[in-house]
């Protein structure tokens, strides 16, 4: 029976992930494709660069709650009561829902990287943690441009954070691995970029400036 609702859960997980929600507001709202615009990622930075802040805020909200649903089930599908078998659900529907965020069945496994869907787990893992390590990421981002960056530290802070907590359980450590090597391979060519100077940036600033002056004229 356990092994059964693992089997679900992974299924569901995946089938899941592999819902693109940059591409489809981008192939619905936007009439053009998301993936032949910017970066070419379907991801919520390149929404925001091609068509703006509220693209973007949308793309990472639904993405978001995208990686909050499997982890949420996967708590409460193996007892839900704060126990490590609980969590260990939760990482394991988190992880395969980054999964196929990241090579989606319905996209020739060609999709984003998975930080919004890695926003959504935490967020049922830890909450309070997730709050505050967004705004340290949300303020890097307004200062210094660089998105892979903050994305760096969000996850490799809140990775670190729950290693401790679990330190001694091997299986929810090796999920942690897994789920935070995924994200860092999927930013590969970010870093490569970044190394030689020709990583794209994204000025917030300068959206919320642009956002701020249309609502002033409306």
């Amino acid at each position: 029976m356990i092994v059964l609702k693992y089997i679900l859960l992974i299924i569901g997980a995946y089938l899941i992930g592999s819902i693109n929600f940059a591409r489809i507001l981008s192939n619905k709202i936007m009439h053009s494709d998301i993936t032949k615009s910017g970066s070419g990622n379907p991801g919520t930075m390149n929404m925001l660069r091609t068509y703006g802040f509220k693209a973007g805020i949308l793309t990472l909200l639904l993405d978001t709650i995208k990686g909050l649903i499997p982890a949420l089930i996967g708590y409460f599908l193996f007892g839900g009561d704060c126990s490590e078998q609980a969590y260990i659900g939760l990482y394991v529907g988190g992880l395969f829902v980054v999964i196929g965020h990241c090579f989606p069945i319905f996209y020739h496994f060609k999709g984003g990287k998975g930080i919004a869907c890695v926003l959504g787990v935490f967020l049922v893992a830890r909450p309070i943690a997730v709050l505050i390590f967004f705004v340290v990421a949300f303020i890097y981002l307004c200062i210094f441009d660089y998105a892979a960056i903050a994305s760096f530290i969000f996850t490799t802070a809140l990775t670190i954070l729950e290693a401790f907590r679990f330190r001694g359980n091997m299986t929810i450590a090796l999920l942690l691995f897994i789920l935070f090597f995924l994200t860092w391979f999927m930013h590969r060519q970010n870093i490569f970029r970044m190394l030689i100077g020709k990583e794209n940036k994204v000025n917030l600033m300068g959206h919320l400036k642009k956002l701020g002056k249309k609502k002033k004229k409306e």
